[in-house]
């Protein structure tokens, strides 16, 4: 056997140490890639015994073995796969090694600094040498399928490396790294120990699809103890799979059992629960990738946290690459859970960084589609489950009316209410628009922090009244999507506490008649009133809107309401304060005194506490706090006393 020496060249000495040091972040994930390596071979293995009868190679039990050498910190993957020859070596092992250039070296420093380095993914030679994050030495015995002779490589990862060409190598690749001393601070674990070897196999390579097996080191004859406690002639210890090889979202339906799935949802979400419903994606083509997610049946305590890590997990070829990967959904749709398999993507050299590409966009098109589909189909297949799904998510889904103009009328399909129309059942737009009276041309609503404080608000009055009904929306996101979606089926969207209110009616004339009427008759005192109230308020005006109640304040058809003002300010947006509208029922017997000592008395100091005593209660009706909640209350007690 002659071995010859090869020298790295500076430029790879240097990319080398790179590639040691800078590129992955997680040093376990070099048995993931030398895993994933031996699975290729299998791979390639398989399609060769296909295309070629003749070809002499055992395929008769495909598998990776994992063999670990306490006494002589040695750490061996073997698999029985495809192999390579002498000068698949040298051009493969020698990616790095022998390419030498400055060339290379940029290519690797860009796809860090800008994620653009997707031609190197697959390349033997990047992932084989990180096996150096945690080797001081790296031996690589290989023999092609079909072939007779073998070939070692071997390298310190620093001056030179070794190529020699071998007759006794089996068939297929083995690797074996002579690993560095364990290091808590730099991360570095001991690689010797099963339970660490096990839990990398079952996080990065627990689906793929060929056996990994711990192989139990072999012992010496002469010393082996193969008897056991009763004397009797013992027998080694068997190979233990560690894999699970179950992609459960590679399989049909037909072969795979509800149970089996709501497993593989506890184990990727960590919910002790099933989940709600369970959705498949299987797209094939030019771009092939299957998806198998799941909608939890309730919502995580920290859904609305700013880190929130989403569930949906990423793998390429079976081989795990990352947990959260947002790129895969919408945020609106960071509640779901599950697994996305692609069979190629482009990654950075690391596998640890998602490039933006127009994959990645294809694939979060359709599955955000198949999701909400499935919300769809649910709603009228099985309306229970819908409403449990509504209840626990349905304030996050909207977000989706923000952001998502291309699925939002989609989304308000499936999005339901709380209105007046019923205590208990939530309504959809459509029915909403299938009960709507004749001659009334909006979709009424109003925003709140509770049902209770809607339904209790002045700005309900006349509604109520007429029999015409307002949707009830509680959710902060509300104040939001209500502006931006502006309309449906044709139906502006219409706030009960924003701009006039005309409600018409069989006596529409009689009222615009009375309207004009009473208009003249308190036109003093509205303009008395706007000069008291000075920059409290925008307008006073009569209401069409109040029944019951003797004021109410509101925004301007276009103003934002105090909740959006508030909410902006929260997330460190300046907006101008909007002033408000200030209204009064003509019909009231407090208002009608108003005006009647308003129009006797020449001495008005009296009825300018009145009147800002009737804005703050409108203020508060509103569920907001007077300007001056002190000066208020005194007010308040002042009148009470005059009145005893």
């Amino acid at each position: 056997m002659s071995t010859e020496t090869f020298e790295f060249q500076v430029e790879a000495r240097q990319l080398l140490q790179l590639m040691i040091h800078s590129v992955y972040s997680n040093k376990d994930v070099f048995l993931r890639e030398l895993v994933s390596n031996a699975s290729d071979a299998l791979d390639k293995l398989r399609l060769a015994a296909l295309r070629d009868d003749t070809l002499d190679a055992d395929v008769s039990d495909p598998h990776i073995e994992i063999e670990i050498d306490s006494a002589s910190r040695t750490l061996t993957v073997r698999d029985n796969g495809i192999g390579m020859s002498y000068d698949e070596v040298g051009r493969l092992i020698g990616t790095i090694a022998n390419s030498g250039t400055a060339k290379f070296a940029q290519e690797l420093r860009e796809a860090q600094e800008e994620a653009g380095a997707e031609g190197l993914i697959g390349q033997f030679g990047v992932g084989f040498y990180s096996g150096f994050m945690v080797a001081d030495e790296m031996t690589l015995l290989t023999r092609r399928a079909g072939e007779s002779q073998g070939t070692r490589w071997s390298s310190r990862g620093e001056g030179t490396y070794t190529l020699a060409r071998v007759d006794d190598a089996p068939q297929g690749t083995t690797v074996t790294l002579h690993l560095k001393p364990a290091d808590a601070d730099d991360q570095l674990h001991d690689y010797t120990a099963d339970r660490t070897i096990k839990g990398i196999v079952k996080r990065y390579s627990d689906f793929i699809t060929w056996p990994i097996r711990l192989v139990p080191k072999a012992v010496d004859d002469a010393t082996a103890d193969t008897t056991d406690s009763d004397g009797e002639a013992g027998t080694a210890a068997e190979p233990e799979t560690l894999n699970s090889m179950k992609a459960l979202w590679a399989r049909s339906r037909d072969e795979v059992s509800d149970d089996e799935y709501h497993e593989l949802y506890k184990h990727i979400s960590h919910d002790w629960r099933e989940p709600l419903e369970t959705v498949r994606l299987q797209a094939e083509g030019t771009f092939e990738y299957q998806a198998l997610l799941f909608l939890p049946s309730h919502a995580p305590h920290d859904l609305y946290n700013q880190n929130y890590q989403r569930g949906v997990q990423l793998y390429v070829k079976r081989v795990f690459i990352m947990d959260d990967c947002e790129g895969l959904l919408p945020s609106y749709l960071r509640f779901v859970k599950g697994v996305v398999d692609a069979a190629d993507l482009s990654l950075n050299v690391s596998r640890e960084i998602l490039q933006q590409d127009r994959h990645i966009r294809m694939m979060q098109r359709r599955l955000t589609k198949k999701v909400v589909a499935t919300v769809k189909d649910m709603m009228t297949a099985a309306p229970d489950r819908y409403a449990t799904f509504w209840r626990e998510f349905g304030a996050v889904l909207k977000e989706g009316l923000l952001s998502d103009s291309d699925n939002r009328d989609t989304l308000l399909a499936v999005s339901s209410f709380a209105s007046t129309h019923s205590a208990d059942e939530p309504t959809t737009l459509k029915s909403y628009v299938e009960r709507m009276k004749d001659g009334q041309d909006a979709v009424y609503y109003l925003t709140g922090e509770s049902r209770q404080s809607i339904e209790n608000s002045p700005h309900m009055e006349a509604f109520r009244a007429k029999g015409i009904e307002v949707l009830l929306l509680t959710d902060p996101v509300d104040e939001v999507w209500v502006d931006a979606v502006g309309e449906f089926d044709g139906k502006p969207l219409r706030s009960v506490a924003k701009g006039e209110v005309d409600l018409g009616g069989e006596d529409g004339e009689k009222a615009d008649g009375e309207r004009e009427k009473q208009g003249e008759e308190y036109a003093g005192l509205l303009g008395w009133m706007k000069e008291q109230l000075g920059e409290d308020v925008k307008e006073v005006r009569l209401s069409s809107r109040l029944t019951v109640s003797p004021a109410c304040i509101v925004s301007d058809a276009n103003d934002l309401t105090p909740a959006l003002e508030n909410m902006y300010r929260a997330m460190g947006q300046e907006v101008p304060r909007a002033l408000r509208i200030l209204e009064l029922n003509p019909d009231h017997l407090l208002v009608k005194g108003l005006n009647q000592a308003f129009k006797e008395r020449e001495d008005r100091a009296g009825l300018a506490e009145t009147a800002e005593l009737l804005h703050g209660l409108a203020v508060l009706a509103e569920g907001g706090r007077p300007k001056e909640p002190g000066r208020f209350v005194k007010l308040v007690a002042d009148q009470l006393e005059r009145a005893l």
